[in-house]
Parts: C-alpha cells; structure tokens; sequence
C-alpha cells in the first residue's frame, strides 16, 4: 500500500518508520526545504519513552539529551524566587528524566528512516479527491500521485485537516496566549536550569540550556486575544513592542531576535478533533489532539499516536474502514488525558499582576516543600499512561 504522510516533523517520521516496518510504502511530504533544526527542549517519559526504545533509539536519545537540572522563577534583578527541580515528582513535573532538543529527535528519526522511504522536501498537499480505490493528490509543485491513504501529520495548522476536515475555526481552540522561540548566545551562565521571569500584563520571558552553553534557547510568551496572522518582520515588531519596559535579560534577547536565524512564533492553541479520520484520509499528532504547550505531551502524543495507528493498520492489513475507527478507540483515553490543561491554564502560569506572580511562586514554593511534595509524589504515581502498547506492528 502507498501512504501519504504530510510532515516530516515528530509524528510524520515516526509514523513512517512503522509502517515501513510493517510493510507498507510510505512517502512523507514536507513544506520546508530541508530538515528543520534546532527547537525548544521537548522531554520523553512514560509510554513515550518505550517507543523510542522499540524503535531501537534510546540509546542515542540518551546521548543527545540536554541533563536539565529543573525550572526555576526569577526576578527582574535575576534572584531566583521560587523553583521546580528535575526530581519533583519522581520525574513527573515539567522537566523529564529525558530532555532532548526536539531538532536532534527529529534527526534522529529521519536518520532511522533515511533508507527505503521517499521524503519530498520544499512541497505540499493542496488538493485531496477521494474515491472508492484511493486518494488523489495534488502537490504544490503542480504533481499529481495516487495513494491509497493520505496521513495529516502536520501540526496545530494542518493542511490536510483543512482540506479533508473543515476550517481551523472548527478544531482550533485559541487558549489566550502567543509564545515564540529563537537560539541566542547565552546572557548569564544557566548551569542546567531553565529560568523564567514573569513581568505583570501577562508576560513571561525564559532561557532554557542549549548542549553548547554559550547559547540559549530563548522564549518570549504573553497573553493575548487572537490577532490576525502576521509576518515575520510583524511578529517580531509586536514582540518588541509587547515586552518594552521588561526586566531582567528582556532587552538583550529582543535585541537578539532581530539576527535569530530560527525564529518560530505561533499562538497558543489547543486542538481537538472529535473524529480523526474522513474515509482513506487520517490525523496523527497535533493536527487530529494537542493540548498545547500548556499541557505539554505532543511529542509524547506524537510518537505514541504513530505506533498505535501503524499497528492497527498492520493488525487490519490495511483496511482503513476497520484501522482508523480502531486507532481512535485505542489511543482516545491517553489523548484525553495527555490533553487536560492545569489548573488555572493561561491565567496561573502567567498571572497579568505583581501579586498574582507573587501567589504563583509562593504555591510553587509550596509544593516542593517536603510534606505536600511527597503527597503530590504519591498521587502522581497512582495516574499512570492511560494505555498500554500492544506488542507489535508487524503484520
């Protein structure tokens, strides 16, 4: 069978070295020129992380992880006020056991599937004709092919969602907030830790460690209503514009972000779909169930996604009428639980007052204290994944 998967980015190179394993002809399409790299640190626990292993990475995973030390909240004058260390909650909390720059995971990806999986870069899907024997796709390039299933693996803004589902509107649930993300040469030594300092009006300004510690990963987020979309040269003039006046390294990072040469800028978004698939055409990652950064999880949904849908493609031996309604019901609870926002979404984690950021670390001072920190250990470890791999995707 021919799949058409639209992404090379977490789920799309995942999910093409499965079905390649089970034998299926994956080719993976790709809007940017060339592999992306670089991205913020993404982390891998729990069922996650036993994919990777049956995928044979791990141990390169474990060579290229960022040893993060946790997270920390700063003031203006750079004294940390509150922090959240690695080892809360055995592992559990915002910072994993296992961090990697999501650039070097997707090159490890690509590197596992470089051999016998067809990538077309600088191309994408603008057209989808369904019919009884398979889809018909138009590219971008003006190319017409024939596959027999088209996979959107393309993130928050899929194309193929919009071609094959509806409008963005639809699925696209805007949570308040904007975040963007760019590399910088590193102000102050960080020693393992991600810093945060959070400004009143909703805004957080964060430094999180690079393998190379003269540099940084930079990360500007505030809070507002939906805007209309804007290009680069906009965003970071809205930026500049958004955070004037902040404390801390807030200058010399917008300063900074002029020159970054890898630049992302993106609302924060959650998305949900309520049926992932319309006939021969299916969602896997953050175009069909991503929480948002706030809830973090999507690379964790990415590669699990991909081994549960290949899997049942492969149990199915490629009838999607049978495999796709099967995937949904056997990946539905951990996406609901891997989707739930925090408490307090947006508001909590960036508060629009002084007071209200003083109340966030002193609750954050709170549960790490040792009595709550071991009560907050135990109910963590009473909610495990909600789902539980079957063994194999072969066929």
């Amino acid at each position: 069978m021919q799949i058409l998967i639209s992404g090379a980015g977490i789920a799309g190179p995942a999910l093409a070295y499965w079905l390649h394993r089970a034998g299926f002809t994956p080719t993976v399409v790709e809007l940017a020129a060339a592999p992306r790299p670089g991205g913020q640190t993404v982390d891998l626990r729990g069922v996650a992380r036993e994919v990777v292993e049956r995928m044979g990475l791990l141990p390169q995973v474990l060579d290229r992880r960022m040893h993060e030390r946790g997270m920390a909240y700063v003031r203006a004058d750079g004294r940390r006020t509150a922090a959240l260390p690695a080892e809360f909650l055995d592992g559990a909390g915002p910072v994993a056991e296992i961090e990697i720059l999501r650039g070097d995971l997707s090159q490890l990806l690509l590197d596992a599937t470089s051999t016998g999986i067809e990538y077309l870069y600088g191309d994408s899907v603008t057209a989808l004709d369904q019919d009884a024997d398979g889809v018909r796709v138009t590219f971008g390039s003006g190319i017409q092919r024939r596959f027999d299933l088209v996979v959107g693996a393309d993130g928050v803004h899929s194309r193929v969602r919009k071609l094959a589902f509806g409008p963005e509107s639809q699925y696209v649930q805007h949570l308040g907030g904007y975040g963007a993300f760019f590399t910088v040469r590193a102000p102050e030594a960080l020693d393992g830790w991600m810093k945060i300092h959070s400004a009143p009006g909703g805004r957080w300004v964060g430094l999180r460690p690079d393998h190379d510690p003269q540099y940084a990963k930079a990360l500007l987020s505030f809070r507002s209503p939906l805007l209309p979309r804007l290009g680069q040269a906009d965003q970071k003039d809205l930026l500049t514009r958004t955070f004037a006046g902040t404390g801390w390294h807030t200058p010399y990072l917008l300063a900074e972000m002029r020159e970054a040469d890898d630049f992302y800028f993106d609302t924060t978004s959650r998305v949900v779909v309520p049926e992932w698939s319309r006939d021969r055409i299916v969602l896997v990652g953050d175009a069909g169930y991503c929480g948002s950064p706030l809830a973090g999880h999507g690379t964790a949904l990415s590669l699990v996604g991909a081994y549960v849908l290949a899997g049942e493609l492969a149990t199915h031996n490629g009838d999607h009428a049978r495999a796709f309604p099967a995937y949904q019901r056997e990946l539905q609870a951990y996406v609901d639980q891997r989707t739930e926002l925090p408490p307090g979404g947006v508001t909590a984690a960036m508060p629009m007052t002084a007071t209200g950021i003083r109340l966030r670390d002193a609750c954050t001072r709170l549960m790490t204290s040792r009595p709550l920190s071991r009560l907050l250990t135990r109910l963590a470890a009473t909610q495990p994944d909600a789902i539980t791999l079957k063994l194999s995707v072969e066929r």
